[in-house]
């Protein structure tokens, strides 16, 4: 658990409320969602997190994001992933050339009601096969692109689909259970320029660990900052948006993910991420009703 103050939205006995986090508590903040602080000036944000209000009783962290805030994610930003990627796809010479461009690949992952958080089930598709998680540091930014915190996100992906054909990239990556994030954003006062935190996840089944790996983001190939550049070039979020910065932990082709498995992702100074993985729709029809899914 981290100690950094972070952005949280919390379930209380009163409802949903937003709030600051310490290693004193959860003090209120005076807005009504996420949505709402995200679409401050950064030195307004920081103001009244100088400054809450009474400490919240939390009966649940919930997702970070909320209103019409999205998830975005960056593909091909460390060597490993695309390496990976080459080793999957019927098109390897696309992956390399990308990581190589000056234009980065983004695309649009999820919106906020999608998004799943620390102890929910993650997803993976009952029509793919292979599939893997993929560990990423989170940048949040609010409606003027100002970088105001990091988090930590999984970038659900399926291998088999994505590596039949580039063109079927949107179908491996957006999809029931595809996004986690944890519930926490750090802000930047707390933990510094994100260019050398250290990255960790290991995969339990059956209590067994299957799969652990490590990297530090001092391997990613673009500057965060550019990343959110050239995301904001062609859109405008005004309830924020949080840019997943790709991932430089991916297990081995012969490494499939199972039901019942249970994911870790850890960053130094941000916490952890923890999900079981959930086979097909059904576990987060509770998403569309304005529900939480449960694991198992």
């Amino acid at each position: 658990m981290t100690s950094a103050t972070s952005l949280v939205r919390v379930e209380t006995p009163g409802g949903v409320r937003i709030g600051v986090a310490t290693a004193d508590g959860v003090h209120a903040l005076p807005v009504d969602s996420m949505a709402e602080l995200l679409a401050l000036p950064l030195p307004r944000i920081l103001a009244l997190v100088e400054n809450p209000g009474d400490e919240l009783t939390v009966t649940r962290l919930l997702p970070p994001l909320d209103g019409r805030g999205e998830v975005w994610c960056a593909g091909v930003t460390y060597a490993r992933s695309m390496g990976a990627r080459m080793e999957e796809s019927t098109e390897a010479s696309v992956y390399d050339k990308v990581y190589a461009a000056e234009r980065p690949e983004l695309f649009g992952k999820a919106p906020a009601w999608r998004v799943v958080t620390d102890g929910e089930p993650v997803g993976i598709r009952a029509d793919s096969g292979h599939d893997v998680p993929e560990p990423e540091l989170v940048l949040y930014a609010n409606a003027a692109g100002e970088l105001v915190g990091l988090g930590i996100g999984n970038d659900m992906s399926s291998r088999s689909i994505e590596g039949e054909n580039p063109v079927y990239i949107p179908q491996a990556k957006v999809y029931a259970g595809a996004m986690a994030l944890a519930p926490r954003i750090t802000l930047l006062t707390g933990v510094g320029e994100p260019t050398n935190l250290a990255i960790g996840m290991r995969i339990e089944r059956a209590g067994n660990v299957v799969f652990s790996g490590e990297t530090s983001t001092t391997q990613l190939a673009r500057r965060p900052a550019d990343l959110l550049e050239w995301l904001f070039r062609g859109c405008e979020f005004p309830d924020g948006v949080a840019l997943s910065t790709g991932t430089g932990i991916v297990p081995e082709l012969d490494f499939a993910l199972q039901e019942g498995d249970v994911i870790t992702i850890e960053i130094a100074g941000l916490g952890s991420l923890t999900n079981t993985v959930a086979v097909g729709r059904e576990p987060f029809s509770a998403l569309c009703r304005g529900e939480r899914p449960t694991a198992g």
